[in-house]
């Protein structure tokens, strides 16, 4: 019996050396048999000869995991991606919602991938929250639990496994666990809530859900990390649930919290949590587990029983899948003009007169991975034949997307000093990010609400300025 098959490294795309970079600890990896991996990035192409070559490596079946909360296409160059999900609930159709779902899986699967890490199941309660905002599907408890329920059934339908998370909610934190562990004081009454629509999850027979690296003293007076924590995991399987439960990435300091990595997954093990999830040093946390086995400190029989539940997930994820059933939209395109059809807050737009020319506000720079580049519109515009440049409608794009190294939920003062500037004088401004922003764009002039900066939503952005322009 090994523990290290309970491991899952990451493997990340560069553009300079693809996966070649990584090789050297794939290997080192499987040597230890760890149980799979965490991909990111990469051109589908790419993924695909990735997998194939993991498993021809491995010479055994493994999980292969991504993060595609908006699609595949979030993380894989080529494929489809979707809004996020609190776009989604826009909306309010569950077939929509399942059809993402179902998406996503077959073609997570058409490259590798049979385990989803999607969807959250956290609430959008609070404005200040740094990290869960338009990733959640909704603030209401009963609307979000509908379409948690949705996405999961059109996902493993469709032949991947679900996972949703971060358990037992991400809602009330107003810290982001990647930097410090958040501390909710919230009541257990008022946990309760936030559960809710994980237990949808549940319901719909979620394949697995990930820990929250949060703590919770109301569930747990230690004031230990949900991760670390036998007592909110114990009432977890107590509710019924006997699927994987996941831990969040290990390299998150929250999930330390003053331990070293080989100590904090010994005690998310023993604490209850089946997979740990992304170390940085895969080598020394499946010796620490190897000898807290042998010492005893990690039970034979926690390992038995998270092994059990690993054998039976691989065994899940090679059930053949539904066919895919009819889109409710053409395309995704055509659902993301759907969202803007009814996007504009605030106040009633005025024709827009061409040339239009672009300002952008761009509060997204400066962290350690680059995000989507703001162009797609201007080139839209281009391709769409709209004349741009000045003499005509003035139109800020303000991008603003919940990123991890913030800290923050709103704009920052360098892009409110930019907005202060660049709106009056301006005919709109269109906002990719969350709608409660909207609040921080000042005048009262109208804003078209994009949700997000991927690729999808700014040609939609272009094709909807291409429409209202004269």
């Amino acid at each position: 019996m090994k523990a290290s098959q309970l491991i899952f490294p990451a493997i990340r795309w560069r553009d300079d050396t693809g996966f070649d970079h990584e090789w050297e600890s794939i290997r080192q990896a499987l040597a230890l048999d760890v149980g799979g991996f965490i991909i990111f990035g990469g051109p589908a192409e790419s993924v695909r000869a990735l997998t194939a070559r993991l498993r021809r490596e491995a010479g055994r079946p493994l999980l292969l995991a991504a993060d595609l909360e908006r699609g595949a296409g979030q993380q894989f160059d080529g494929l489809t991606q979707f809004p996020p999900p609190r776009a989604l609930t826009a909306l309010d159709r569950l077939e929509v919602t399942r059809w993402a779902g179902a998406v996503t899986a077959h073609e997570a699967r058409s490259v590798g991938i049979n385990w989803v890490f999607a969807p959250v199941a956290d609430l959008d309660l609070l404005p200040d929250n740094p990290i869960i905002q338009t990733r959640a599907f909704a603030a209401d408890p009963a609307l979000a639990a509908r379409h948690v329920a949705a996405w999961i059934e059109g996902c493993q339908q469709a032949g991947a496994l679900a996972c949703a998370k971060h358990y037992p909610g991400h809602a009330r934190t107003t810290t982001d666990s990647h930097i410090a562990l958040p501390v909710v004081s919230a009541t257990r009454e008022q946990l309760a809530i936030d559960q809710v629509p994980f237990r949808a999850a549940m319901d719909a027979g979620v394949a697995s859900l990930m820990t929250a690296h949060v703590a919770y003293p109301a569930l747990d007076a230690t004031g230990l990390p949900a991760t670390l924590s036998s007592v909110i995991i114990g009432d977890l399987r107590a509710g019924g649930f006997d699927g994987l439960v996941v831990s969040d990435a290990l390299i998150m300091e929250a999930a330390l919290a003053g331990r070293s990595e080989a100590d904090a997954a010994v005690a998310a093990l023993v604490a209850g949590v089946d997979i740990l999830l992304y170390p940085q040093d895969t080598a020394a946390v499946a010796a620490a587990l190897s000898a807290a086995l042998a010492s005893g400190h990690l039970p034979a029989s926690r390992v038995s029983e998270a092994t059990r539940r690993y054998t039976e997930a691989l065994r899940n994820a090679e059930i053949p899948p539904a066919p895919l059933e009819r889109a409710p939209f053409s395309g995704v395109p055509a659902l993301a003009d759907a969202l803007l059809a009814a996007g504009i807050t605030r106040a009633r737009l005025a024709p827009l007169r061409t040339p239009i020319e672009l300002f952008t506000v761009d509060d997204d720079l400066g962290g350690p991975y680059a995000p989507v580049p703001s162009d797609m519109v201007a080139a839209t515009l281009e391709s769409q034949g709209v004349r741009q440049g000045a003499g005509g409608s003035r139109v800020v794009l303000a991008f603003a997307e919940p990123r991890a190294w913030k800290g923050r939920a709103g704009f920052s003062p360098a892009s409110r000093a930019a907005l202060d500037d660049l709106v009056p004088g301006s005919d709109l401004v269109v906002l990719f990010g969350h709608p409660r922003l909207v609040g921080e764009i000042p005048g009262n002039g109208a804003v078209l609400v994009a949700w997000h900066r991927q690729r999808l939503m700014q040609a939609a952005v272009g094709r909807w300025l291409s429409g209202q322009a004269r």
